[in-house]
């Protein structure tokens, strides 16, 4: 038995999909554990048996985990609390429950950074790890997918991008750092899901084909896009601003900025790339696949209005 947490998620849908085609050809069975069984695709819907509830809660995963075998841990983005509460008070009911019901395998979402020098003083990944060491010492082998920034953060800057041939973050824009999709994630998670031989824990690094600044991420969206695209970047203190006038809890902000302070020191810096990388979706790829078509999806939204 093979467990989901966020199966509706932008990484979970996507491992969602894997499994249910691939798990029942070797004999597991997918349990899904979702707030509303509603976001569920209506094709999967009935080839998954559903515990509906928040895999935050104990009672929920005391019902979720009961015989499972492996789970996919995944904690949902909440900054209306600290970055301490958001990871390891969230899953603490769950690595009760892990050991309670002998789960063997836990693969969870995490970040890069361990052993570096900002590990200690990052932010939001500094909570990630912190929750990464409460899993590992419920005594389950686990496997945390050491991830960078996501290529889909992007999807965030789609209007600016239409409108102004912009986006914005805060790093150096010269400075080269890993990124990845998150259907790399999902694959790697389903890898790890559904041969079980590795044991004890560990981290996997999933990272795209190469490094990139923010230059050359505006070099090839330019050239994908065909129209000009440039970076902006955005204080510290601008991101500070804007985040608190959304009403997000302040610890939870700082939280983020720590992070992006530390990714700008080095943070990412010198992740060794997995075997899996020979596999990962290169950036112009992505921008043709997902970003073009969210930047026509502004445009059309725009010319409705």
């Amino acid at each position: 038995m093979i467990v989901l947490t966020a199966p509706t998620g932008n990484i979970g849908r996507r491992l969602l999909s894997l499994l249910v085609e691939e798990a029942p050809a070797r004999g597991e069975r997918l349990r899904v554990v979702v707030r509303d069984p509603a976001r569920l695709p209506d094709a999967v819907r009935d080839r998954v048996e559903v515990v509906t509830g928040s895999h935050g809660d104990a009672a929920t995963v005391e019902r979720a985990f009961d015989g499972a075998d492996a789970v996919f841990w995944l904690v949902p983005p909440d900054a209306s609390v600290t970055p301490d509460e958001a990871y390891r008070g969230f899953t603490r009911p769950a690595a009760r429950a892990f050991a309670a019901h002998g789960v063997g395998h836990v693969v969870g979402v995490s970040a890069l950074g361990r052993g570096t020098p900002q590990a200690g003083r990052a932010g939001l990944v500094t909570a990630s790890l912190a929750m990464d060491d409460l899993i590992a010492e419920s005594g389950v082998s686990y496997r945390a997918l050491a991830n960078p920034s996501f290529y889909e953060n992007l999807l965030e800057d789609a209007a600016s991008i239409r409108e102004d041939g912009v986006f914005t973050d805060t790093a150096a824009a010269d400075r080269p750092a890993p990124m990845v999709a998150v259907a790399d994630i999902a694959a790697t998670a389903a890898d790890l899901l559904l041969d079980r031989s590795w044991s004890g824990v560990d981290s996997v690094p999933v990272l795209g084909p190469q490094d990139l600044s923010p230059d050359d991420l505006a070099r090839i969206m330019t050239e994908e896009l065909g129209r000009p695209v440039r970076y902006r970047r955005e204080t510290l203190d601008e991101l500070r601003t804007t985040m608190l006038g959304y009403g997000l809890d302040a610890e939870f902000v700082e939280g983020m900025v720590a992070m992006k302070r530390a990714k700008d020191e080095g943070l990412d810096a010198g992740a060794r790339r997995a075997p899996q990388a020979g596999r990962a979706t290169p950036f112009a790829q992505w921008c043709a696949q997902t970003l073009a078509p969210a930047v026509l999806a502004t445009q059309e939204a725009a010319d409705v209005r």
